[in-house]
């Protein structure tokens, strides 16, 4: 899920300091580059490109950190949702219950496989989906829900867990933000039938390109992924299923292998600066923190305000030497994308105001307590 960009440099060198970054791969990179060299290294001189050892190790040490059995490598987050989808036995012409405030991945997941994005509407406080709005949504045709643990907090998924087991539903995790978050002390990733993880390079973990990961705690699903992963193999051209070209490549396995032991500490990192944050807004005039649901040990992907005359307050505090992103301006039902679907402005109208107020600050493991402190001085600054 990818931010809409940084806001354009300070004039006439209005801030002497660098700029605070939204997000600092650069030095997280610079941090690790003895070993992912040696990553790089031990790869390319096996030449084990493709389905690897790095790829074996990292999915058994991924699945033990989700506490699932299962973990399947793919491509890209959004793969990962196509593919957790179809190994939960969502198919062509089925109805799938999406949050319409997320990055459009979620539906596109659906869409692909054939199946029918039905949007929901968010809980206007934390941008969550609204659990309430669920049952609501169900057709005839529904095979299952798509929480979103949307900027590293856990939806509620007991009342999701509970109505997509009053309707026979599925729940597939959308825990792309969410790498480590946890619900009343269980991993994202272990809440559902299956759960899709991006790898993409902002992320929590990120690798070093795109990638994905599929968990499970069911054998037969992790299987199925397996199989659909690799063109439908059950072994070298004998295709039981018609599949896709969605491996995770051998080297960005290996460069996952190396940033995943160091993640519990990057996202304490992450709770530390969204509680200097906490305590620094608190109360603030003009400005509006991000509510975190009950029963989330969240992880902080983002760290999203939300303030009146969103555009310009963003101008101003890129001027004051501060990027910041936007997650995200338009609700799906809004999209040309789902023109077709028939949803009009107002049919969600939690995600439309948050949609007009939403920002999203510098988050990264590395932030220092100075740039921190230079966030809230220009937000402070551009609200006044």
């Amino acid at each position: 899920m990818r931010s809409t960009g940084r806001v354009r440099a300070p004039r006439g060198g209005d801030v002497a300091a660098p700029r605070v970054p939204f997000v600092d791969l650069k030095r997280q990179a610079a941090d690790l580059r003895v070993e992912l060299d040696a990553a790089f290294r031990s790869v390319v001189e096996r030449a084990a490109y493709t389905l690897g050892p790095e790829l074996a190790r990292f999915e058994e040490s991924f699945a033990a950190f989700c506490g699932c059995d299962h973990a399947v490598g793919v491509s890209s987050g959004t793969d990962a949702l196509k593919l957790a989808l179809l190994a939960a036995g969502v198919r062509p012409g089925d109805d799938v219950i999406v949050p319409v405030n997320t990055f459009i991945a979620t539906a596109e997941a659906v869409s692909h496989i054939g199946a029918t994005p039905v949007f929901v509407d968010c809980l206007e406080g934390s941008g969550l989906m609204d659990p309430a709005a669920v049952g609501a949504a169900v057709t005839p045709r529904t095979s299952a829900v798509v929480p979103v643990h949307l900027y590293g907090q856990t939806v509620d998924m007991d009342a999701v867990a509970e109505t997509a087991s009053r309707h026979g539903l599925a729940v597939v995790e959308d825990a792309c933000q969410a790498h480590g978050a946890r619900y009343k002390g269980r991993p994202a990733g272990s809440l559902g039938a299956t759960a899709a993880f991006s790898f993409y390079p902002g992320k929590n973990l990120g690798a070093l390109g795109d990638g994905g990961a599929v968990t499970t705690r069911d054998r037969a699903a992790a299987e199925a992924v397996r199989l659909y992963r690799d063109h439908g193999q059950e072994d070298k051209y004998t295709h039981r299923v018609v599949g896709y070209c969605d491996r995770l490549h051998n080297l960005q396995a290996a460069f996952l292998l190396v940033k995943l032991p160091r993640l519990t500490a990057w996202n304490e990192a992450r709770r530390a600066a969204a509680a200097d944050y906490d305590s620094a807004l608190a109360g603030r005039q003009g400005v509006t923190v991000t509510e975190r649901s009950d029963g989330s040990e969240g992880v902080h992907h983002l760290y999203v305000v939300m303030v009146d005359g969103r555009d310009e307050v963003r101008e101003r505090v890129g001027e004051r030497g501060v990027d910041s992103g936007i997650h995200y301006p338009v609700p799906l039902h809004l999209q040309p994308a789902y023109a077709e679907l028939g949803y009009g402005r107002g049919d969600f109208p939690a995600a439309e105001r948050r949609a007009e107020r939403i920002l999203s600050l510098p988050m990264f493991p590395e932030i220092t307590g100075e740039q921190r402190a230079r966030v809230v001085t220009a937000l402070a600054e551009a609200t006044a």
